[in-house]
């Protein structure tokens, strides 16, 4: 009797050697006796289409999609989850049926690592202030909206970007200059750096916490310093802190789950070897 090949999956994108999902897939496969295999695909984006065509034939039951490709991806979808048709970008691709279906865990993540190293931080969520308009902050946006935050402030350079999130997610949404921000600090319940300002390489964020109040949580999703400066201030404040590798960790999850049909745990264990990878 045949049995059943063992599930491959793959992530995607240009360049793609910078990606950590595979040790994190690896080690969770590896720890719950799980016969399956996750690698990295170099994919061009002349290529991508050609690539989800035949990803099913080429053994793969899905796939995490990661720059430049999420957007690109979404419209190669034979059906899409609604968290991803609200944002417009896929980051996890599984096979049903002969079809390829796109979700986008970013905002599940961002939500399960608050939830973890921040206990009731939505209670009450009156305003969260999001730095940038990118598609990371888009992502984030409607997280909390459908957490129930009763105003979003989105702070960013040009008010252009953060108008067509505000313009999607409706009135609780609110757009904002950086000059606006002391202010809106004064009544801040959570805020979040949803830029790649103090990702090793970049400009740091540089921001005055002073006018927070003392019981904000302050949530930066890079993870590249794993302390950036803006949560080193946060710490010295004795405000709550959240780091990106939490919102990294726990966006894995649900495509862990699609994939091998197992809801794994972020354990310490876990952390400690992502946290090595980093330092390393």
């Amino acid at each position: 009797m045949n049995s059943l090949p063992a599930p491959k999956v793959c992530v995607i994108g240009y360049p793609i050697k910078h990606s950590r999902s595979p040790l994190i897939h690896n080690f969770w496969l590896k720890r719950y006796g799980i016969s399956g295999t996750y690698e990295k695909r170099e994919v061009a984006p002349e290529e991508l289409a050609e690539f989800l065509r035949d990803l099913e034939n080429n053994g793969f039951v899905g796939a995490n999609v990661t720059l430049p490709h999420k957007e690109s991806a979404f419209g190669l979808c034979d059906e899409v989850s609604d968290e991803a048709r609200q944002l417009g970008a896929v980051n996890t691709l599984y096979q049903r049926d002969g079809r390829l279906i796109g979700h986008n865990t970013d905002g599940e993540g961002f939500l399960a690592a608050l939830d973890q190293e921040a206990a009731g931080w939505d209670a009450p969520l009156r305003r969260a202030v999001v730095i940038g308009a990118g598609g990371a902050a888009r992502a984030l946006v409607f997280a909390l909206l459908r957490r129930g935050a009763e105003e979003v402030a989105i702070v960013n350079r040009t008010l252009a970007r953060s108008q067509e999130i505000a313009a999607q997610g409706g009135p609780r949404v609110t757009c904002h200059s950086l000059e606006d921000l002391p202010e809106l600090l004064k009544t801040t319940d959570l805020l979040v750096n949803a830029t790649s300002l103090g990702m090793v390489g970049q400009a740091p964020l540089v921001i005055d916490l002073a006018p927070l109040p003392p019981n904000a949580v302050v949530d930066d999703i890079v993870y590249v310093p794993l302390e950036t400066d803006l949560l080193r201030q946060a710490r010295e404040r004795g405000l709550r802190c959240v780091g990106g590798l939490g919102m990294l960790l726990y966006q894995a999850v649900p495509g862990f789950r699609l994939w091998f049909g197992r809801t794994p745990e972020v354990t310490p264990e876990l952390r400690a070897l992502i946290e090595a990878d980093i330092a390393g």
